[in-house]
């Protein structure tokens, strides 16, 4: 384990039916790294604006471009009925159409995505630099293909393309030493490479398919949940006590995940060596959903795992024994007398159990040390035992993360506040502040967003005359995804302060050179 060093990186979330995981959501590609290497053969590119013809052909979204493609807010966000389509005699509620209606994500992308504090986030300034101009967007399309090196001068730009495209979701990768769309014009391709990316962090909870009883694959609860919530605590006073960073923003995958974006400009600027450094500090299960022991650490604990177990010592007795109840078949108990040390404590335990079929995990875990005190075992080694007790806390807590997201620095993620086409959930961000309320069931959905702002009637009935009533006020304020935009803006202009602070005392250090 090298908990001797300093540093260590994180996980993605595996792609399934519908695909979850940013960086290797490629469509008709493996859910790997590779999706992120530098070749540029087998990606798609987006054709310029005036090859609309052609786009439509490739993407078969003919019928978006049918509408002139105007910016301006639809005046409802149900979707555009079609000429002599035939439909029901009833209005049709946003409710009532799929997240992946192409109608649906194009009224979210016009009305509710927020763009600005999007560009203000990754351009560190509120006017345009080369950090947002020259950063890689990737689409995937409604007909899954995937376009790799999008790039854009501003948000606005941006935002046209999303609406000429309509991708079901789009991905963030790093910034270039040069704009990717002009990769192809430079005389020496490694004058092509990745300058700058926040360091990135994914974990699922497919990764703990083996330990949770109350859920599996896609499906989770607010009882599975938990195991996230053990992981953010966990994760983050890492970052911020052992490594110093201080601009971390966690964001909901959509559906049974959650993604760090680390933003400080030190962690921006870290090399693949770092990132892996870090990855490595923060990895202590290991091994895959096959029986076996997946904790092996060393002794004296790193300070970082002791820590740990004390952050997560209650989340065990409430979240793992009470909760989930990890051991309560005998098949499940074997799992954990093959974790213990000492055959005969193991026998003797057996037994006990045997005799009481249904007995609770719970019980299970305090006849551990009840059993070990009576001597059923002579040479049983109380140190080998409290140690063997501390690997199975962490097992059955620890992050388990997907270090493979965190070790490259081009590494493309998903972007905050796209919708995830499985459950129509936007990815918002998680307040840490707050993490014990955070309710991944009860995020926003873009149909209830859609139609939260139809009913919306706040300001549009003050008097006459009333200045205040003729504000414009932004779609997403009208509804529930406010709270989750604001704390955004909040976050956003926290990285903006420092980074403006830094650039000010560079620029005074250089004036106090000249003579």
């Amino acid at each position: 384990m090298p908990h001797s060093i300093s540093p260590n990186p994180v996980k993605d979330e595996p792609m399934d039916a519908d695909p979850e995981i940013p960086g290797d959501a490629a469509p008709a590609k493996t859910t790997t790294d590779d999706d992120v290497d530098m070749n540029d053969e087998p990606q798609a590119e987006a054709p310029p604006a005036g090859q609309a013809e052609e786009v439509k052909k490739e993407v078969k979204l003919d019928d978006l471009f049918a509408d002139e493609d105007s910016d301006e807010e639809f005046p409802s966000s149900a979707p555009v009925k079609r000429e002599g389509a035939s439909s029901p005699a009833r209005a049709t509620s946003p409710s009532d159409i799929p997240a992946s209606d192409p109608e649906v994500m194009r009224s979210f992308y016009q009305r509710l995505f927020p763009w600005r504090q999007l560009f203000q986030w990754l351009n560190h300034s509120p006017t345009p630099t080369n950090d947002f101009g020259n950063r890689e967007f990737a689409f995937t399309l409604q007909n899954d293909a995937y376009l790799r090196y999008q790039s854009f001068a501003t948000a606005d730009l941006l935002r046209k393309d999303v609406l000429r495209l309509m991708p079901s979701r789009f991905e963030i990768g790093p910034v270039y030493s040069t704009n990717p769309r002009d990769r192809k014009t430079l005389r020496n391709s490694s004058a092509f490479k990745p300058l700058a990316k926040e360091l990135c962090f994914d974990i699922d909870l497919t990764d703990y398919d083996d330990i949770r009883t109350c859920c599996d694959k896609a499906t989770i609860c607010n009882k599975c949940w938990q195991f996230m919530t053990m992981a953010i605590k966990v994760v983050d006073v890492a970052l911020r006590e052992d490594f110093g960073f201080k601009h971390i923003m966690w964001v909901y995958s959509g559906r049974r995940g959650a993604h760090a974006w680390v933003c400080d400009k030190k962690a921006r600027s870290m090399d693949d060596q770092k990132r892996r450094a870090i990855a490595n500090y923060l990895e202590v299960i290991r091994g895959g959903s096959q029986s076996g022991k997946k904790v092996n650490v060393k002794r004296p604990l790193h300070p970082h795992l002791s820590r740990s177990l004390d952050i997560l010592k209650t989340h065990f007795q409430e979240d793992v024994l009470d909760v989930q109840d990890p051991w309560g078949t005998s098949e499940q108990a074997e799992k954990l007398l093959q974790l213990l040390p000492d055959r005969n404590l193991n026998d003797s335990l057996r037994r006990k159990w045997e005799s009481a079929p249904g007995r609770s995990s719970t019980s299970k875990w305090a006849d551990i040390d009840a059993v070990a005190k009576t001597g059923a075992s002579k040479n049983l080694d109380s140190r080998a035992l409290l140690e063997a007790k501390q690997d199975i806390v962490l097992e059955y807590t620890y992050p388990r993360l997907d270090i493979e997201v965190s070790k490259k620095l081009n590494h493309l993620l998903k972007s905050p506040f796209v919708v995830h086409p499985g459950t129509g959930r936007v990815c918002v961000p998680i307040d840490t502040r707050a993490l014990e309320d955070f309710d991944p069931l009860g995020v926003p959905t873009v149909q209830s967003l859609l139609a939260e702002i139809d009913a919306w009637k706040g300001g549009e009935e003050g008097e006459e005359g009333d200045d205040k009533s003729k504000v414009n006020i932004a779609d997403w304020e009208k509804t529930s995804l406010k709270p989750y935009v604001d704390q955004f803006r909040t976050f956003v202009s926290g990285i903006i302060k420092d980074e403006g602070i830094t650039k000010v005392k560079r620029e005074r250090e250089d004036d106090s050179m000249d003579f």
